[in-house]
Formats: C-alpha cells, sequence, structure tokens
C-alpha cells in the first residue's frame, strides 16, 4: 500500500515537460552552490576572521559546486538553453538572498546599518566579484578567460569517454576539486567567479537589497568582466581541448583493431612457450 501511495503521489507530482525539470534542477543547484560558497565569505568577513579564512572560502565554493552537480547533473547536465540559464541567475540571487536573511543580524552588527560597496566595512564582495586594486580592466577580463578556460578543459577531459576521465559517479568529486585547484591558484586578482549567472545573480540582490547602483558602477564598472571574461573563456577553452585533445583521439575502428592484434599476439607467445 505505501509503495502504491508513492507512485501515485510520484504521477501527480512529477513533471512532464523536460525544460520545466531543468529550470528546477539548475535553480536548486545553483542556490546550493551560492548558499555555500557566499555563505562561507559571509562567515568569514563577518566574523572578522575568527570563523574562516581564505582556506575556508575555497572549501565552502568548491563543496558547494561539487553538491550542485550531484543534485542537478542527472536533470539538466551540460545545457546550453537559455530557459535553463536564467534558472541558474534565479537561483544565483535566491541564495544570495538565503545568505543575507541568515546573516542579516550580523551584517547590522558589522556595518553599523549602512550597506557599503567599499571602504573598510565594505560587504558587496560577500556576494559578487570585485577587482583587487592594483587589477586593471584589461587584465580582469584576461584573469577570467584563463580561470574559466581551465575549467572548461579540465572539465572536458573528465566527461571525455575517450580519455582517462573519472569514475562513474565521481565526476561531481573531479569537478570540485577543480575548483579548489582554481582558487588556490588565480584567486588573488578578483576570486573566481567563473559563472556569469553565479556572479550577476548575486550583484543584482545587493543592488535591491541596500547596497544600490554602486554595485554596477564600482572599479570602473567592473561588474560586466565577471560576465563577458567567462563566456569567451568557456570557447577558449573548448576550442584548446578540441585542438590539443579530442582531434588527436584513435579511431575506435583502429583501437578496437590493435587491441584484438595484441591479445592474439599475447595468446601466440603463451601457445608457442
Amino acid at each position: 500500500m505505501e509503495i502504491e501511495n508513492k507512485r501515485k503521489l510520484k504521477e501527480r507530482c512529477a513533471l512532464r515537460r523536460n525544460i520545466t525539470k531543468e529550470f528546477l534542477a539548475e535553480f536548486l543547484g545553483t542556490f546550493v552552490l551560492i548558499l555555500f560558497g557566499c555563505g562561507s565569505v559571509a562567515q568569514t568577513v563577518l566574523s572578522r576572521g575568527t570563523q574562516g579564512e581564505t582556506l575556508t572560502i575555497h572549501i565552502g565554493f568548491t563543496l558547494g559546486v561539487m553538491m550542485a552537480v550531484y543534485i542537478a547533473g542527472g536533470v539538466s547536465g551540460a545545457h546550453v538553453n537559455p530557459a535553463v540559464s536564467l534558472a541558474m541567475f534565479l537561483g544565483a540571487f535566491a541564495g544570495a538572498a538565503v545568505v543575507f536573511g541568515l546573516y542579516y543580524d550580523a551584517f547590522m552588527d558589522y556595518t553599523g546599518g549602512v550597506l557599503a560597496v567599499t571602504g573598510s566595512n565594505a560587504t558587496a564582495s560577500i556576494f559578487a566579484s570585485y577587482p583587487a586594486k592594483h587589477l586593471s580592466i584589461l587584465n580582469g577580463f584576461i584573469d577570467q578567460v584563463i580561470a574559466t578556460g581551465c575549467l572548461v578543459m579540465c572539465i572536458l577531459a573528465i566527461l571525455d569517454g575517450k580519455n582517462i576521465g573519472a569514475p562513474k559517479g565521481m565526476e561531481p568529486l573531479a569537478i570540485g576539486l577543480i575548483i579548489m585547484a582554481i582558487g588556490v591558484s588565480m584567486g588573488l586578482n578578483c576570486g573566481y567567479p567563473i559563472n556569469p549567472a553565479r556572479d550577476l545573480g548575486p550583484r543584482l540582490f545587493t543592488a535591491v537589497a541596500g547596497w544600490g547602483r554602486e554595485v554596477f558602477s564600482a572599479s570602473g564598472h567592473w561588474w560586466w568582466i565577471p560576465v563577458a571574461g567567462p563566456m569567451v573563456g568557456g570557447v577558449v577553452g573548448a576550442v584548446v581541448y578540441l585542438l590539443f585533445i579530442e582531434l588527436h583521439h584513435g579511431e575506435p575502428e583502429k583501437h578496437q583493431e590493435e587491441e584484438e592484434n595484441s591479445a592474439k599476439d599475447k595468446y601466440e607467445m603463451i601457445t608457442m612457450s
């Protein structure tokens, strides 16, 4: 009876349209990413370093990405669908809102009620990327292209069926470790947003939640760099992987023939000995 009730509940609640399933999966996955990632930044900043440090932020985003892939990967996978991209954006916005609500009292205590984008008590960088003082717009763009390109190349290597890849079910862990590697090696200039939805969604939230339009005008209108840079970097990474790795995979028939010949040679050697 219990099994039958569960089956009926699933039939009533299950979605029929694939795009809706993907939308909800990406929304929830990105929500978890921002909740863990930005939450780790908020805990570190608002505690003035007593409850976190740079490494804990890297760990927060690493685990956030890993769990996001576990949650959404089986439903939406790798997508090029604008509707699903919108779900990622909305999920990031909602995740930022929950982090702000979770630490609202801490924000008020830390800032004295003044939500600033720049200055000693700035908190907007908890949610979105802002450049270090030494970073130029051009260098920032290159930074994001390189970081995102590396991410895409590594993910393609993990998912490439003709490559070594990752064991089945371990792909999210491997992708999370890629994020960790990027964070500890390329995070100095401006963090590592490497995802337009991840940066733009929380930034828009800060704009309407009290930080104001300065979140878009600060640092020479920096906001477009974490949006455009990853888009270019994704294409660059995919092209580099194609030219350097994918085009050089052997033909399946050739591999199979080589394996059969090798097995035949071994058999002959054994029978002759």
